[in-house]
């Protein structure tokens, strides 16, 4: 492992790549300092600390950001959106390719279709900012968290929501820059470095609440659920990711005078976890809307002076403990929404019949089976089968967060870092860039990361 790590730094190229990304990285972490003009940032913070139940609308919200956005809403910075409103632009442009046969066409045009599809991509991202930042700042002050002083002043909304904006565009274009002159992926490489810099904030939750002789405090039985939770997790993001259900392809023998090409056998691989976390992501956004909405109709009718009848109040209140974050029914719908967001995604993604066009095209096929309809079948098949599989872990590591901290009485923040969502996508990216960085060390005859062994391969071919 040491061998490896000198072999990454001793090639120029990959060593100004790693450099660049973790600069970028830092850049986007002093942007966290910044603080929104106009909002009471200690209240905000205070409110945030003290009002973690996953009830709270205002609570929830951020949290949500702040883990799949790379954002910090809770300390209301300029990077307060985050990534989030590129991402969903990104996503709306995927599906919008789907429906639109215009679209289509352009997306299959190459780089140059791709580079105007990005271009709309990047407007989008604007329009989706100023509405995400006009949003959020209305709550907030509906919350009471901004200074009266500039309340009354047209000017601060403008600045407030324009700085958002900035925010985001900022981290969009570090994101590109990181993709350009980095090692890659430089949305994921954001969002990893917001949910790692919860790591202390999370380790110190687990001392602030350890006492395993108080019931409502962490235990024994609660720390070990974390541990396992966090081993589960790993073991099994690392697993979905690499793993694979292998197709054989066979191609068609060729021949041309007396020599015959073709007939080499290979493998089409299908990934069991092909949506990665964007089933939890749309499942878990979607969530939070019939616990606010249940939560604040249980407000109102439980209001003093409240002229409800008793009927209503019991069933509100029974409709906001079922969905609150950790019951029963909450857990059965969002893995329901998971896996109809897994089948929805990979049906965006993957075409069985494209796949079966594209092999008879190329003058392959799946021993066995006839080129055309036939084809096509099996591969929808086998990817409805896999899916169901990815779909089971995904609702695994949803559910794990809130079994643990309904059950222990676990801070959710702490459980959806070392046990949920933010944990997978954590280990994921860790995956992606070990590749890459593998990748480029195997392109220059040096052992990576995940090949073992300090010989280079160079040797190693030299000795056989």
């Amino acid at each position: 492992m040491l061998q490896t790590m000198l072999n990454v730094f001793k090639i120029k190229e990959l060593r100004q790549k790693i450099l660049f990304t973790l600069a970028m990285l830092a850049v986007y972490r002093i942007g966290h300092w910044i603080p929104l003009p106009g909002a009471n940032h200690e209240r905000l913070s205070e409110i945030m600390n003290t009002q973690s139940d996953s009830s709270n609308a205002l609570s929830k919200a951020a949290n949500f950001v702040t883990m799949f956005s790379g954002g910090d809403l809770a300390k209301a910075t300029i990077f307060g959106l985050g990534i989030m409103p590129y991402i969903t632009a990104g996503i709306i442009f995927q599906l919008l390719a789907t429906a639109l046969p215009a679209l289509k066409r352009l997306q299959e045009e190459g780089p140059t279709g791709r580079q105007k599809i990005q271009e709309w991509t990047r407007y989008a991202t604007v329009a989706l900012s100023i509405v995400q930042g006009f949003v959020w700042i209305t709550i907030i002050r509906g919350q009471g968290l901004l200074y009266p002083s500039v309340l009354a002043s047209p000017l601060w909304w403008v600045t407030a929501v324009a700085a958002l904006v900035a925010g985001t565009v900022f981290l969009m274009w570090i994101g590109e820059q990181i993709d350009k002159h980095g090692i890659g992926n430089g949305v994921s490489m954001i969002i990893m470095a917001g949910i790692l810099s919860s790591m202390p904030t999370a380790f110190k939750s687990i001392m602030r609440n350890w006492d395993p002789g108080d019931p409502t405090k962490i235990g024994w039985l609660g720390l070990s659920m974390l541990v396992v939770g966090f081993v589960v997790v790993v073991a099994g993001a690392v697993l979905m990711t690499v793993a694979q259900r292998r197709i054989p392809i066979q191609q068609a023998k060729h021949t041309r005078g007396r020599r015959v090409f073709g007939g080499q056998r290979s493998y089409l691989p299908l990934r069991l976890n092909h949506g990665g976390v964007m089933p939890i992501i749309f499942a878990s956004s979607l969530m939070i809307f019939p616990s606010v909405i249940f939560t604040q109709l249980r407000d109102m009718a439980i209001a003093p002076g409240s002229e409800s009848p008793d009927w209503w109040k019991t069933a509100a209140t029974q409709l906001a403990d079922a969905f609150s974050n950790g019951a029963y029914p909450y857990i059965v719908l969002e893995i329901l929404m998971i896996y109809f967001f897994s089948y929805f995604w990979i049906n965006v993604q993957f075409n069985p019949e494209d796949m079966s066009k594209q092999l008879k095209e190329h003058g392959s096929f799946i021993p066995g089976l006839r080129p055309g309809p036939r084809t096509a079948e099996y591969l929808d098949t086998v990817v409805t089968r896999v899916t169901f599989v990815g779909a089971a872990f995904l609702a695994i590591v949803a559910a794990i967060p809130m079994v643990v901290n309904h059950a222990f009485h676990i801070d959710y923040v702490v459980t959806q870092f070392l046990g949920g969502t933010g944990l997978l996508i954590v280990v994921s990216v860790v995956i992606d860039f070990l590749q890459r960085v593998e990748a480029n060390l195997l392109m220059r005859n040096y052992a990576g990361f995940l090949t073992g062994g300090e010989e280079s391969s160079g040797a190693r071919l030299r000795g056989a």
